[in-house]
This record gives C-alpha cells, sequence and structure tokens, in this order.
C-alpha cells in the first residue's frame, strides 16, 4: 500500500486546506408569501409551511377542529 515517504508539515498542509472555505447560503424569496428561506427547504408562515410556494401543511384550520 502506499504511504508517504515523509511527515507533511503543518505549513504545507494548511497551505492545501486554504481553498477548503464556507461558503454563504443562497437565499430564495417565496413568490406566494413574500418570506425569505433557504434554497430546497420547507418554510412556516403565519401557521402554513410552504414549499415551492404551495401550501404542505396548515396548521390552522387543525386547531379550531
Amino acid at each position: 500500500m502506499a504511504h508517504p515517504k515523509r511527515k507533511t508539515s503543518t505549513t504545507r498542509r494548511d497551505k492545501r486546506r486554504t481553498h477548503y472555505k464556507a461558503k454563504e447560503r443562497q437565499i430564495a424569496v417565496c413568490t406566494t408569501t413574500g418570506e425569505s428561506h433557504l434554497y430546497h427547504r420547507a418554510h412556516w408562515h403565519e401557521g402554513k409551511l410552504y414549499y415551492r410556494g404551495k401550501v404542505l401543511l396548515d396548521e390552522t384550520t387543525s386547531e379550531e377542529q
């Protein structure tokens, strides 16, 4: 099996890792509610769960019954 001939120094290791950084998350605006949310995520607005502009769950009606 392949193995390193010498120990990789911390400087060399850190130089290699400089390209791995956290990216800023993209935020979308819902066309139905105007609420900002993360892409590909459902979000709550006024007791309703929205995904891609459509209502998935409506908790306001279940509480009234």
